[in-house]
């Protein structure tokens, strides 16, 4: 094959490894910002003009022949010193632009994400950031995201990561409901309420309170209720339909709670165990991070860094 032919196929070499890197069309597509079939077009090129089999295709995934890892394996060095040296380069320039590949879970996501993705794109116009939202905690290099918002989460080895803010759980229900049906005054009381939870299994439902400094106060009361989702705005909004005490992570429940429609339950009382207590921006370790993705961690730092405190 003629040199010049080579040079023709660099970039199906490139497509070929970041294929392998992500396992599957769909999350190498992604990464590369193409279709998937164009992908799938890339390779079966590679493969005509090496005249043998480059990827295993099963349901679920790919993998690379012998053949295809001894290719890649070959040229990824140089690769990622052309990434490193293209992306130092563009810095260099001062203008950050760039996709910013984002997951976070739903609610988390609605209510405190994207109000503040909003300004930050505005500050930022050469930026793109696409959000997934899910409550699957997907593999930030299977998938190819950049970031990763996690709400509690035991961060990888192979990851880094920067508290966002800390959060606490509250308990919350309408005026109306605690009217018709009495205010609970101790953690016991909520047998006789009517409690919208976040289900845990097969377990059985039971929230844990603590309260007092030097003599410690702590108690697990089972409760019981007609609504159980594992959607903290479903909960929320439950509750704002006057069905039950809800209990909520706060980032869920301060609008309302400011707003006045929900009132915060047994406010002497610390929730324990029913929500994580710090949320958490995440990414794939990597010697090099681009401008875009470090500016909207840092705006992100800087917006959230103070909670979300709850009144009512």
């Amino acid at each position: 094959m003629e040199k010049s032919e080579i040079e023709g196929l660099w970039s199906h070499i490139h497509w070929l490894s970041v294929l392998e890197e992500h396992g599957t069309y769909t999350a190498a597509a992604a990464r590369l910002g193409v279709s998937k079939s164009a992908v799938s077009q890339r390779i079966s090129d590679l493969e005509k003009a090496t005249g043998t089999r480059l990827v295993t295709r099963t349901t679920r995934s790919v993998r690379l022949t012998d053949a295809g890892q001894s290719l890649t394996r070959d040229v990824r060095s140089a690769y990622e010193q052309i990434a490193r040296s293209f992306s130092s380069v563009r810095d260099a320039a001062g203008e950050i632009r760039g996709l910013v590949r984002l997951t976070a879970p739903v609610a988390f996501a609605r209510q405190q994400l994207v109000p503040h993705l909003s300004a930050f794109l505005q500050l930022y116009p050469q930026v793109r950031v696409q959000l997934e939202v899910s409550d699957a905690l997907s593999s930030l290099a299977a998938e190819g995201y950049d970031l990763a918002v996690r709400h509690g989460f035991q961060v990888p080895e192979t990851h880094v990561a920067w508290k966002l803010c800390d959060t606490t759980s509250v308990l919350v229900a309408t005026r109306d409901y605690l009217q018709r049906h009495g205010e609970p005054r101790t953690p016991g009381e909520l047998s006789a309420h009517n409690c919208l939870y976040y289900p845990r299994g097969t377990e059985q439902p039971a929230w844990t309170f603590e309260r007092g400094g030097k003599t410690l106060e702590r108690v697990t009361v089972p409760i019981a209720g007609s609504f159980s989702t594992n959607n903290s705005e479903a909960l929320r909004d439950s509750a704002l339909n006057h069905l039950g005490i809800a209990l909520l992570p706060d980032f869920s429940a301060h609008a309302a709670l400011a707003g006045g429609t929900l009132v915060q339950v047994l406010k002497g009382w610390t929730l324990k165990g029913a929500f994580a207590d710090e949320i958490y921006l995440i990414r794939p370790y990597s010697p090099h991070v681009p401008k875009s993705v470090s500016a909207l961690v840092g705006y992100l730092k800087e917006k959230l860094s103070g909670g979300f405190r709850v009144t009512g």
